[in-house]
Protein backbone atom coordinates (compact mmCIF):
# COMPACT_ATOMS: atom_id res chain seq x y z
CA UNK A 1 0.00 0.00 0.00
CA UNK A 2 1.49 3.13 -1.13
CA UNK A 3 1.69 6.24 0.93
CA UNK A 4 1.61 9.73 -0.81
CA UNK A 5 2.33 12.92 0.89
CA UNK A 6 -0.24 15.65 0.08
CA UNK A 7 0.95 18.69 -1.86
CA UNK A 8 -0.81 21.29 0.12
CA UNK A 9 1.07 23.20 2.54
CA UNK A 10 1.93 22.89 6.03
CA UNK A 11 -0.60 25.48 8.09
CA UNK A 12 2.05 25.81 10.89
CA UNK A 13 5.16 27.08 8.53
CA UNK A 14 2.85 29.35 6.71
CA UNK A 15 1.65 30.83 9.66
CA UNK A 16 5.40 31.15 10.99
CA UNK A 17 6.36 32.96 7.54
CA UNK A 18 3.33 35.16 8.19
CA UNK A 19 4.96 36.07 11.65
CA UNK A 20 8.34 36.32 9.97
CA UNK A 21 7.10 38.55 7.31
CA UNK A 22 5.24 40.84 9.64
CA UNK A 23 8.18 41.19 12.25
CA UNK A 24 10.44 41.78 9.01
CA UNK A 25 8.45 44.92 7.95
CA UNK A 26 8.28 45.94 11.54
CA UNK A 27 11.50 46.62 11.99
CA UNK A 28 12.64 48.14 8.99
CA UNK A 29 10.10 50.37 9.72
CA UNK A 30 11.52 50.89 13.15
CA UNK A 31 14.50 51.22 11.50
CA UNK A 32 13.71 53.62 8.64
CA UNK A 33 11.62 55.87 11.53
CA UNK A 34 15.61 55.79 13.59
CA UNK A 35 16.91 56.82 9.96
CA UNK A 36 14.18 60.29 9.39
CA UNK A 37 15.30 60.84 13.43
CA UNK A 38 18.81 61.25 12.71
CA UNK A 39 18.32 63.06 9.49
CA UNK A 40 16.34 65.95 11.45
CA UNK A 41 18.67 65.26 14.16
CA UNK A 42 21.77 66.51 11.97
CA UNK A 43 19.96 68.85 10.10
CA UNK A 44 19.16 70.98 13.38
CA UNK A 45 22.95 70.49 14.40
CA UNK A 46 24.36 71.81 10.94
CA UNK A 47 21.44 74.76 11.51
CA UNK A 48 22.85 75.71 14.49
CA UNK A 49 26.55 75.79 13.39
CA UNK A 50 25.57 78.75 11.23
CA UNK A 51 22.95 80.62 13.21
CA UNK A 52 24.88 80.42 16.50
CA UNK A 53 28.15 81.74 14.60
CA UNK A 54 26.25 84.30 12.05
CA UNK A 55 24.49 86.30 15.26
CA UNK A 56 25.81 89.81 14.98
CA UNK A 57 27.33 91.94 17.87
CA UNK A 58 24.12 93.78 18.68
CA UNK A 59 21.85 90.21 18.77
CA UNK A 60 24.74 88.90 21.16
CA UNK A 61 24.69 91.65 23.47
CA UNK A 62 20.29 91.23 23.59
CA UNK A 63 20.72 87.66 24.61
CA UNK A 64 23.00 88.93 27.28
CA UNK A 65 20.49 91.13 28.56
CA UNK A 66 17.25 89.08 27.92
CA UNK A 67 14.75 87.62 30.50
CA UNK A 68 14.61 85.08 28.46
CA UNK A 69 16.25 81.79 29.83
CA UNK A 70 16.16 80.34 26.21
CA UNK A 71 18.32 83.72 24.84
CA UNK A 72 20.30 83.67 28.41
CA UNK A 73 21.18 79.95 26.99
CA UNK A 74 22.57 81.45 23.67
CA UNK A 75 24.60 83.95 25.31
CA UNK A 76 26.68 81.31 27.63
CA UNK A 77 27.32 78.81 24.78
CA UNK A 78 28.87 81.56 22.83
CA UNK A 79 31.26 82.85 25.64
CA UNK A 80 32.97 79.89 25.20
CA UNK A 81 33.38 79.28 21.01
CA UNK A 82 35.42 76.76 20.85
CA UNK A 83 33.94 74.55 22.76
CA UNK A 84 30.60 74.99 20.94
CA UNK A 85 32.34 74.71 18.36
CA UNK A 86 34.25 70.82 18.85
CA UNK A 87 31.23 70.04 20.53
CA UNK A 88 28.61 70.76 17.28
CA UNK A 89 31.55 69.09 15.08
CA UNK A 90 31.12 65.97 17.52
CA UNK A 91 27.79 65.62 17.31
CA UNK A 92 26.91 66.26 14.16
CA UNK A 93 30.11 63.29 12.59
CA UNK A 94 28.11 61.10 15.22
CA UNK A 95 24.85 61.17 14.13
CA UNK A 96 25.66 61.04 10.54
CA UNK A 97 28.23 58.07 11.41
CA UNK A 98 25.35 56.00 13.08
CA UNK A 99 23.20 57.27 9.74
CA UNK A 100 25.00 55.90 7.54
CA UNK A 101 25.90 52.09 9.42
CA UNK A 102 21.79 52.06 9.89
CA UNK A 103 21.82 52.59 6.54
CA UNK A 104 23.87 50.26 5.23
CA UNK A 105 22.39 47.85 7.66
CA UNK A 106 18.87 47.99 6.42
CA UNK A 107 20.05 48.06 2.67
CA UNK A 108 22.00 44.39 3.43
CA UNK A 109 18.63 43.35 4.85
CA UNK A 110 16.53 43.59 2.06
CA UNK A 111 18.74 43.29 -0.72
CA UNK A 112 20.80 39.93 0.80
CA UNK A 113 24.19 39.42 0.74
CA UNK A 114 24.65 38.24 -3.46
CA UNK A 115 27.92 39.57 -4.41
CA UNK A 116 26.04 41.37 -7.66
CA UNK A 117 23.90 43.20 -6.57
CA UNK A 118 25.26 43.35 -2.84
CA UNK A 119 27.76 45.86 -5.41
CA UNK A 120 24.93 47.12 -7.17
CA UNK A 121 23.33 47.93 -4.06
CA UNK A 122 26.40 49.59 -2.23
CA UNK A 123 26.58 52.36 -4.96
CA UNK A 124 23.04 53.12 -4.46
CA UNK A 125 23.45 53.66 -1.31
CA UNK A 126 26.71 55.65 -1.22
CA UNK A 127 24.86 57.78 -3.70
CA UNK A 128 21.66 57.80 -2.11
CA UNK A 129 23.06 58.91 1.23
CA UNK A 130 25.88 61.50 0.11
CA UNK A 131 22.62 63.25 -1.64
CA UNK A 132 20.60 63.39 1.80
CA UNK A 133 22.49 64.13 4.19
CA UNK A 134 24.43 66.83 1.85
CA UNK A 135 21.42 67.94 0.42
CA UNK A 136 18.57 67.83 3.69
CA UNK A 137 20.87 67.21 6.28
CA UNK A 138 23.25 70.48 5.17
CA UNK A 139 22.16 72.97 2.59
CA UNK A 140 18.22 73.25 3.37
CA UNK A 141 18.72 73.30 7.33
CA UNK A 142 22.10 75.92 6.99
CA UNK A 143 20.06 78.54 4.09
CA UNK A 144 17.04 78.89 6.54
CA UNK A 145 19.30 79.44 9.56
CA UNK A 146 21.27 82.02 8.19
CA UNK A 147 17.84 83.87 7.18
CA UNK A 148 16.32 83.28 10.95
CA UNK A 149 19.61 82.66 12.60
CA UNK A 150 18.25 83.95 16.67
CA UNK A 151 15.16 81.95 15.79
CA UNK A 152 17.02 78.47 14.91
CA UNK A 153 19.27 79.31 18.17
CA UNK A 154 16.44 79.49 19.89
CA UNK A 155 15.13 75.91 18.89
CA UNK A 156 18.81 74.27 19.57
CA UNK A 157 20.42 76.16 22.50
CA UNK A 158 18.80 73.44 24.84
CA UNK A 159 19.84 70.57 23.06
CA UNK A 160 23.36 72.19 22.73
CA UNK A 161 23.61 72.98 26.34
CA UNK A 162 22.79 69.02 26.93
CA UNK A 163 25.72 68.05 24.57
CA UNK A 164 28.24 70.48 25.35
CA UNK A 165 28.03 68.86 28.96
CA UNK A 166 27.95 64.99 27.92
CA UNK A 167 30.94 65.33 25.05
CA UNK A 168 32.64 68.08 27.43
CA UNK A 169 35.59 64.81 28.09
CA UNK A 170 35.86 64.42 24.24
CA UNK A 171 35.91 68.53 23.59
CA UNK A 172 38.02 69.37 26.28
CA UNK A 173 40.81 66.67 24.62
CA UNK A 174 40.30 67.85 21.04
CA UNK A 175 40.59 71.40 22.39
CA UNK A 176 43.93 70.65 23.96
CA UNK A 177 45.76 68.98 21.15
CA UNK A 178 44.67 71.54 19.01
CA UNK A 179 45.87 74.29 21.32
CA UNK A 180 49.02 72.36 21.19
CA UNK A 181 49.51 72.19 17.27
CA UNK A 182 48.72 75.49 17.16
CA UNK A 183 51.55 76.84 19.44
CA UNK A 184 53.68 74.67 17.50
CA UNK A 185 53.11 75.52 13.99
CA UNK A 186 54.48 78.87 12.72
CA UNK A 187 50.90 81.30 11.64
CA UNK A 188 51.42 82.29 8.27
CA UNK A 189 50.40 86.02 7.60
CA UNK A 190 47.57 86.46 4.88
CA UNK A 191 48.25 89.19 1.99
CA UNK A 192 45.81 90.68 0.69
CA UNK A 193 45.75 93.96 -1.54
CA UNK A 194 43.48 97.00 -0.82
CA UNK A 195 41.52 96.42 -4.49
CA UNK A 196 40.66 92.67 -2.54
CA UNK A 197 39.45 94.86 0.28
CA UNK A 198 37.69 97.54 -1.65
CA UNK A 199 36.01 94.55 -3.73
CA UNK A 200 35.18 93.05 -0.22
CA UNK A 201 33.37 96.21 1.13
CA UNK A 202 31.43 96.62 -2.33
CA UNK A 203 30.00 93.55 -2.09
CA UNK A 204 29.47 93.09 2.18
CA UNK A 205 28.17 96.21 2.82
CA UNK A 206 24.41 96.57 2.37
CA UNK A 207 21.88 98.44 1.32
CA UNK A 208 21.46 100.58 4.71
CA UNK A 209 24.98 101.79 4.60
CA UNK A 210 25.16 105.25 2.91
CA UNK A 211 27.73 106.50 0.31
CA UNK A 212 29.63 108.05 3.00
CA UNK A 213 29.82 105.52 5.42
CA UNK A 214 31.27 103.39 2.13
CA UNK A 215 33.50 106.25 1.79
CA UNK A 216 35.16 106.22 5.06
CA UNK A 217 35.83 102.71 5.21
CA UNK A 218 37.06 103.01 1.51
CA UNK A 219 39.21 105.36 3.19
CA UNK A 220 40.40 103.59 6.05
CA UNK A 221 41.63 100.73 3.72
CA UNK A 222 43.51 102.61 1.75
CA UNK A 223 44.84 104.58 4.47
CA UNK A 224 48.04 102.78 4.92
CA UNK A 225 48.75 102.58 1.38
CA UNK A 226 48.79 106.51 0.84
CA UNK A 227 52.35 108.74 1.13
CA UNK A 228 52.56 112.00 2.12
CA UNK A 229 53.33 113.42 -1.02
CA UNK A 230 50.12 112.51 -1.89
CA UNK A 231 48.24 114.74 0.26
CA UNK A 232 50.88 117.86 1.05
CA UNK A 233 50.06 121.13 -0.17
CA UNK A 234 52.74 121.43 -2.57
CA UNK A 235 55.50 124.34 -1.70
CA UNK A 236 53.86 126.70 -4.34
CA UNK A 237 50.90 127.15 -2.05
CA UNK A 238 52.50 127.22 1.35
CA UNK A 239 51.88 130.25 3.45
CA UNK A 240 54.87 131.06 5.30
CA UNK A 241 56.41 133.81 6.82
CA UNK A 242 59.80 135.70 6.50
CA UNK A 243 61.95 135.66 10.21
CA UNK A 244 63.19 138.91 9.47
CA UNK A 245 60.00 140.18 9.38
CA UNK A 246 59.14 142.54 12.63
CA UNK A 247 56.35 142.21 14.81
CA UNK A 248 53.46 144.54 12.83
CA UNK A 249 54.32 142.91 9.14
CA UNK A 250 53.69 139.54 11.07
CA UNK A 251 50.61 140.26 12.29
CA UNK A 252 49.35 141.92 9.30
CA UNK A 253 50.38 138.79 7.18
CA UNK A 254 48.59 136.91 9.64
CA UNK A 255 45.31 138.97 9.54
CA UNK A 256 45.90 137.93 5.64
CA UNK A 257 46.47 134.30 6.01
CA UNK A 258 43.83 132.96 8.58
CA UNK A 259 45.95 129.75 9.07
CA UNK A 260 46.47 128.70 13.19
CA UNK A 261 49.71 127.19 12.00
CA UNK A 262 52.52 129.11 9.78
CA UNK A 263 55.95 127.97 8.84
CA UNK A 264 59.09 130.66 8.94
CA UNK A 265 61.81 130.09 7.00
CA UNK A 266 64.88 132.20 6.48
CA UNK A 267 65.80 133.61 3.27
CA UNK A 268 63.75 130.75 0.85
CA UNK A 269 61.52 128.14 1.91
CA UNK A 270 64.08 125.34 1.51
CA UNK A 271 65.26 126.79 4.79
CA UNK A 272 62.33 126.21 7.42
CA UNK A 273 63.46 127.55 10.67
CA UNK A 274 60.50 126.74 12.81
CA UNK A 275 56.51 126.74 12.71
CA UNK A 276 54.36 129.51 14.53
CA UNK A 277 51.63 128.93 16.36
CA UNK A 278 49.11 131.99 16.45
CA UNK A 279 47.99 131.14 19.92
CA UNK A 280 51.26 132.21 21.38
CA UNK A 281 50.77 135.47 20.00
CA UNK A 282 48.04 136.72 21.80
CA UNK A 283 49.28 137.63 25.21
CA UNK A 284 51.44 139.84 22.86
CA UNK A 285 48.97 141.78 20.82
CA UNK A 286 49.63 144.84 22.50
CA UNK A 287 53.79 144.67 22.25
CA UNK A 288 55.88 146.98 19.44
CA UNK A 289 57.50 146.58 16.18
CA UNK A 290 60.46 145.85 18.47
CA UNK A 291 58.98 142.47 20.24
CA UNK A 292 60.82 138.95 19.16
CA UNK A 293 58.43 137.51 17.95
CA UNK A 294 61.06 134.54 16.45
CA UNK A 295 61.31 133.20 20.15
CA UNK A 296 58.08 131.77 19.86
CA UNK A 297 58.41 129.60 16.98
CA UNK A 298 58.69 125.73 17.77
CA UNK A 299 60.92 123.22 15.96
CA UNK A 300 59.74 121.89 12.81
CA UNK A 301 59.22 118.14 12.28
CA UNK A 302 60.40 117.27 8.69
CA UNK A 303 59.46 114.09 7.36
CA UNK A 304 60.24 112.21 3.77
CA UNK A 305 58.10 112.47 0.95
CA UNK A 306 57.47 108.59 1.05
CA UNK A 307 56.11 108.05 4.27
CA UNK A 308 53.25 107.01 4.58
CA UNK A 309 50.49 108.99 6.66
CA UNK A 310 49.05 106.06 8.93
CA UNK A 311 52.91 106.08 10.66
CA UNK A 312 52.73 109.90 10.14
CA UNK A 313 49.22 109.83 12.26
CA UNK A 314 50.93 108.14 14.92
CA UNK A 315 53.76 110.42 14.64
CA UNK A 316 51.50 113.33 15.33
CA UNK A 317 50.35 112.07 18.24
CA UNK A 318 53.25 111.03 20.02
CA UNK A 319 55.52 114.26 19.17
CA UNK A 320 51.79 116.40 19.99
CA UNK A 321 52.55 118.42 16.72
CA UNK A 322 49.77 119.10 13.70
CA UNK A 323 51.91 119.92 11.07
CA UNK A 324 55.10 118.25 9.55
CA UNK A 325 57.49 119.53 6.87
CA UNK A 326 57.57 117.40 3.55
CA UNK A 327 61.09 117.36 1.85
CA UNK A 328 62.95 115.60 -0.65
CA UNK A 329 66.08 113.85 -0.32
CA UNK A 330 67.69 117.08 -1.21
CA UNK A 331 66.36 118.55 2.01
CA UNK A 332 64.32 120.93 -0.26
CA UNK A 333 61.30 121.51 0.76
CA UNK A 334 58.44 120.10 -1.11
CA UNK A 335 54.99 120.58 0.95
CA UNK A 336 53.71 120.64 4.36
CA UNK A 337 51.18 118.11 5.73
CA UNK A 338 48.54 119.02 8.86
CA UNK A 339 46.54 116.55 11.26
CA UNK A 340 43.34 117.84 9.38
CA UNK A 341 45.10 116.85 5.74
CA UNK A 342 45.00 112.89 6.90
CA UNK A 343 41.76 113.33 8.60
CA UNK A 344 39.83 114.32 5.94
CA UNK A 345 41.49 110.79 3.48
CA UNK A 346 39.22 109.12 6.05
CA UNK A 347 36.10 111.20 6.43
CA UNK A 348 36.35 113.52 3.62
CA UNK A 349 37.05 117.68 3.28
CA UNK A 350 36.27 119.00 6.48
CA UNK A 351 35.50 122.66 6.10
CA UNK A 352 34.97 125.12 9.18
CA UNK A 353 33.10 128.72 9.64
CA UNK A 354 36.43 130.24 8.59
CA UNK A 355 37.01 128.54 5.64
CA UNK A 356 36.71 129.97 2.13
CA UNK A 357 35.46 126.77 0.42
CA UNK A 358 38.18 125.64 -2.79
CA UNK A 359 37.71 122.34 -4.10
CA UNK A 360 39.98 122.80 -6.86
CA UNK A 361 37.27 121.74 -9.80
CA UNK A 362 33.77 122.76 -10.48
CA UNK A 363 31.00 120.14 -11.94
CA UNK A 364 29.90 121.70 -15.19
CA UNK A 365 26.19 121.10 -16.62
CA UNK A 366 26.81 118.61 -19.43
CA UNK A 367 28.72 116.39 -16.53
CA UNK A 368 32.41 117.49 -17.04
CA UNK A 369 34.61 118.92 -14.44
CA UNK A 370 36.75 121.70 -14.59
CA UNK A 371 40.08 120.83 -11.95
CA UNK A 372 42.64 123.58 -11.64
CA UNK A 373 46.15 122.01 -12.38
CA UNK A 374 47.46 121.89 -8.89
CA UNK A 375 44.50 119.67 -7.73
CA UNK A 376 46.04 116.69 -6.08
CA UNK A 377 45.45 113.57 -8.26
CA UNK A 378 43.75 111.72 -4.81
CA UNK A 379 41.09 114.87 -5.12
CA UNK A 380 40.57 114.13 -8.89
CA UNK A 381 39.51 110.54 -7.67
CA UNK A 382 37.34 111.39 -4.88
CA UNK A 383 35.42 113.84 -7.16
CA UNK A 384 35.46 111.31 -9.70
CA UNK A 385 34.60 108.33 -7.48
CA UNK A 386 37.68 106.80 -8.40
CA UNK A 387 40.07 104.09 -6.59
CA UNK A 388 43.01 105.88 -5.11
CA UNK A 389 45.27 103.78 -7.63
CA UNK A 390 43.83 104.58 -10.87
CA UNK A 391 46.05 106.64 -12.43
CA UNK A 392 48.96 104.51 -10.93
CA UNK A 393 50.21 103.38 -13.93
CA UNK A 394 50.75 106.85 -15.96
CA UNK A 395 51.55 109.36 -13.06
CA UNK A 396 55.07 108.42 -12.76
CA UNK A 397 55.99 110.72 -9.35
CA UNK A 398 52.93 113.42 -10.23
CA UNK A 399 50.93 114.05 -7.74
CA UNK A 400 49.15 116.38 -9.40
CA UNK A 401 46.76 116.79 -12.18
CA UNK A 402 48.90 118.82 -14.27
CA UNK A 403 51.83 116.63 -13.82
CA UNK A 404 49.86 113.74 -14.92
CA UNK A 405 49.09 115.24 -17.92
CA UNK A 406 52.80 116.79 -18.48
CA UNK A 407 53.43 112.65 -18.08
CA UNK A 408 50.55 111.71 -20.81
CA UNK A 409 51.73 114.56 -23.04
CA UNK A 410 55.44 113.70 -22.86
CA UNK A 411 55.80 117.58 -22.53
CA UNK A 412 54.13 120.73 -21.48
CA UNK A 413 50.93 121.28 -23.29
CA UNK A 414 49.19 123.72 -25.16
CA UNK A 415 45.60 125.08 -24.43
CA UNK A 416 43.26 123.41 -26.15
CA UNK A 417 45.08 120.11 -26.61
CA UNK A 418 43.07 116.78 -25.70
CA UNK A 419 44.81 113.53 -24.29
CA UNK A 420 42.40 110.48 -23.27
CA UNK A 421 42.90 107.90 -20.47
CA UNK A 422 41.36 104.73 -20.35
CA UNK A 423 37.55 106.10 -19.86
CA UNK A 424 38.07 110.09 -19.47
CA UNK A 425 39.18 112.88 -21.69
CA UNK A 426 41.45 115.51 -20.57
CA UNK A 427 41.43 118.74 -22.46
CA UNK A 428 43.84 121.38 -21.25
CA UNK A 429 41.94 124.66 -20.72
CA UNK A 430 44.23 126.96 -20.08
CA UNK A 431 48.09 126.97 -19.62
CA UNK A 432 51.16 129.56 -18.56
CA UNK A 433 55.07 129.14 -19.70
CA UNK A 434 55.53 126.88 -16.44
CA UNK A 435 52.11 125.00 -15.94
CA UNK A 436 48.58 123.77 -16.53
CA UNK A 437 46.26 126.00 -14.56
CA UNK A 438 43.19 124.14 -15.67
CA UNK A 439 41.76 121.29 -17.27
CA UNK A 440 38.52 119.76 -17.75
CA UNK A 441 37.52 116.17 -17.48
CA UNK A 442 34.89 114.37 -19.22
CA UNK A 443 33.71 110.76 -19.55
CA UNK A 444 35.04 109.10 -22.98
CA UNK A 445 31.98 108.78 -25.77
CA UNK A 446 31.24 104.93 -26.56
CA UNK A 447 30.79 104.81 -30.47
CA UNK A 448 29.10 102.09 -31.67
CA UNK A 449 29.11 101.18 -35.29
CA UNK A 450 25.90 100.35 -37.11
CA UNK A 451 25.60 98.70 -40.86
CA UNK A 452 23.03 100.61 -42.39
CA UNK A 453 22.03 100.02 -46.04
CA UNK A 454 23.95 103.40 -46.94
CA UNK A 455 26.67 101.72 -45.14
CA UNK A 456 28.05 101.88 -41.52
CA UNK A 457 27.05 105.12 -39.45
CA UNK A 458 28.98 105.93 -36.03
CA UNK A 459 26.54 106.19 -33.08
CA UNK A 460 27.37 107.75 -29.84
Amino acid sequence: METRLSDEPNPILVLLAQVESTSSYSVYGINFLILLGLLILSAMLAGSEVAFFSLSADERAACRDSDSGTERKISKLLDKPQLLLATLLIFINLVNITFITIATYVTEQIVGEEEKEGLIATLVLLVGVTFIITFFGELIPKVWAQQNNLRFAKITAPLLEIATIIFQPLSSVLLGISNIIEKRVERKGYTITADELNHALEITTGKDTSEQEKDILKGIVNFGSISAKSVMRSRRDITAFDITFNFHELMDKINKSGYSRVPVFRETIDKIEGILYIKDLLSHIDKDEHFKWQELIHQPFFIPESKKIDDLLYDFQEKRVHMAVVVNEYGETEGIVTMEDIIEEIVGDIHDESDVEDLGYVKLNDGSYEFEGKVALNDVCRALSLDNDYFDKVRGDSESLGGLLIELFARLPHAGEEVEYEKYKFRVSSVDTRRIKKVKVSPKVERVVEDTKEGKKDIE
